[in-house]
Parts: structure tokens; sequence; C-alpha cells
């Protein structure tokens, strides 16, 4: 026969003597673990999908740099915001200047004095003085710039703006 005292006993959880919940403690480790991997994989995904803040530079417009610094038949890069350009006197005189970002991979453009043309190390595509494609991997022309020169003799600046 069961006294009301062993029905007790059997009825309350076994919770040792301290009061400690071993069912609890598993429940809450093994939720803090799911919601962690769950973070842990959402958290890329939602950067993915988000689109970052534009990588366009806040200006509109830079100094490239001095025009009787830059002789006829040469080139220089200079920073556009965050990424570089590059500023072209021809043979003639005339001064272009285009994103000096090859739309192939990335790469930075030269100008090829020889040829008159801006190459790209890369995978060997070659620009047009205009920024067209005339050989190699890149599928589109490069960004052109419009060129001001600002001053006049020795302080001439060569002004570079977004057309």
């Amino acid at each position: 026969m069961i006294t009301s005292e062993q029905a007790t006993r059997r009825a309350a959880p076994a919770t040792g003597a301290s009061g400690f919940d071993r069912r609890r403690f598993l429940d809450t480790l093994l939720s803090v673990g799911f919601v962690s991997t769950a973070a842990a994989i959402a958290y890329p995904v939602g950067l993915y999908l988000v689109p970052p803040a534009s990588g366009d530079p806040a200006t509109e417009s830079v100094v490239a740099g001095r025009a009787n610094a830059l002789r006829p038949n040469a080139a220089a890069i200079f920073k556009f915001g965050s990424k570089p350009g590059i500023v072209v006197r021809t043979a003639e005189g005339e001064i272009h200047a285009f994103s000096a970002v090859c739309t192939h991979l990335d790469c930075t453009v030269q100008y090829k004095a020889d040829t008159s043309q801006l190459w790209c190390a890369c995978h060997n595509g070659t620009y047009d003085m205009g920024g067209n494609v005339i050989s190699g991997p890149p599928p589109r022309s490069l960004e052109k710039f419009m060129v001001n020169v600002r001053g006049e003799g020795d302080e001439a600046d060569i002004v570079v703006s977004r057309a």
C-alpha cells in the first residue's frame, strides 16, 4: 500500500538537493544554440540581400594635377573619390580623362605612349582615346570624364568632373 508521503515523492520532479532542474538547463542551452545558429546564418544573408551604401564619390569634380606637369603623349593617374582616374595629354595636346578602372575585372589601366592607347595589363584589354574597347575581354567602354583647364600659365589646374 502507498502512503501519502510516498505519493508526494513520486509526483514531485527530481530536482536534486539544490533545486537544479537538468531538463530546464538543457532546454535553455539548446534554445541559445538554435538562436545563435539562426543569427549566424541570417546575418550574412541579410547583408547580401540589402544593397550597400553607394561607393560613388561624394564630389563630382577633382583637380587631377597641374597642366604644365602633364607633358604631350603622357598620362597621370589621379584619385577620383575612392577609385583611380587617368588623365591623358595626346601628342596633339588634347587632354582626355577616364575612369582608370578596367571594365573587365577592375584592374587599373595604363597609357601606352607608343600606340596612344589605354591598356589593361591584367588580360591585355585595350581602349582608344575615346575610351572605347579596341580588343581584349573588357565588355564595355571606360567611363569618360569632362576635362577643364582652370587658370593660366604655370598655375593652370586640370579639373576633371563627371560627364
